[in-house]
């Protein structure tokens, strides 16, 4: 089965209209669990290629990434995933990384602890303005990665921020994300934080891997969430499955990302 899904993946890689595209995260293990692992298999699977790019500090804030960028510190485990393989340099500056490539969609988010409080967002101006001044390729789009509430025995201690509530965690960051994000010239969001909810509402909360970061399921359904928002396509059929997933499993993470990533299409954030 790995040989014929290998074979698949090259003659997909060669598909005429298949596209290449650069997408860094400035973000922590979220966006780790987000598009480390799936997402570049599953854009494969549909006929593109994405060069994967995730600026890593665990739990890093919003005012850390901004902090960072001013000093040039070179504090970031630079994760890079190209053609389902990964690379990883350790203590790299930022402008290091956005200069690696000449990215196309470039995603800021906040820590998830924090997601949910709109005062934490402060710095989010400058630190937009200090990465648009930074990058290659003066096209890129600017986006945010909306993150996920914790299962509901959570034990981090950020939890305590939502009274240790998964439906209050999850309605704050939505409201946060929906309040803050437009206000700084964001208007897209990929909404992994919405998919992870609707897929508990499928197969239960076991999408968590230790309270917070996500299981090789969550991850799956995230990774789905990002394919479809980043190519246009919807995830829906797509082949691609890690073989720890089953068919039908897949088949419902897919439903869960689809479903969120329409209901941010239709819902159009605007200032």
């Amino acid at each position: 089965m790995r040989f014929l899904w290998t074979c698949f993946l090259f003659l997909s890689f060669l598909t005429l209209d298949a596209r290449v595209l650069h997408v860094l995260a400035i973000g922590n293990s979220f966006s780790q669990d987000a598009i480390e692992q799936n997402l570049s298999e599953l854009a494969l699977a549909g006929g593109d290629t994405l060069i994967i790019g995730n600026a890593y500090i665990p739990g890093c804030q919003i005012d850390l990434h901004l902090k960072n960028i001013l000093s040039d510190k070179a504090m970031y485990s630079y994760r890079k995933v190209v053609n389902g393989i990964k690379s990883t340099r350790d203590t790299t500056a930022l402008s290091t990384i956005l200069s690696d490539e000449p990215w196309d969609i470039i995603s800021l988010q906040q820590a998830s602890h924090v997601s949910g409080k709109t005062e934490t967002y402060s710095g989010l101006p400058e630190l937009k303005r200090e990465v648009i001044s930074r990058m290659p390729n003066k096209d890129a789009e600017i986006i945010w990665h909306m993150t996920w509430a914790y299962a509901k025995d959570s034990d981090h201690s950020g939890f305590k921020n939502y009274g240790n509530s998964q439906k209050i965690m999850n309605d704050s960051i939505y409201f946060a994300v929906c309040s803050e994000i437009p206000k700084n010239g964001i208007s897209r969001v990929v909404p992994a934080g919405t998919a992870i909810q609707y897929a508990r509402g499928i197969f239960g909360d076991v999408l968590n891997s230790d309270g917070y970061h996500l299981s090789k399921l969550g991850r799956y359904v995230a990774a789905c969430t990002w394919y479809e928002f980043l190519t246009g396509k919807s995830v829906l059929g797509n082949p691609y499955r890690p073989d720890f997933i089953s068919e039908k499993d897949a088949r419902r993470a897919q439903k869960a990302a689809h479903k969120a990533v329409n209901k941010f299409r239709l819902r159009k954030l605007t200032r």
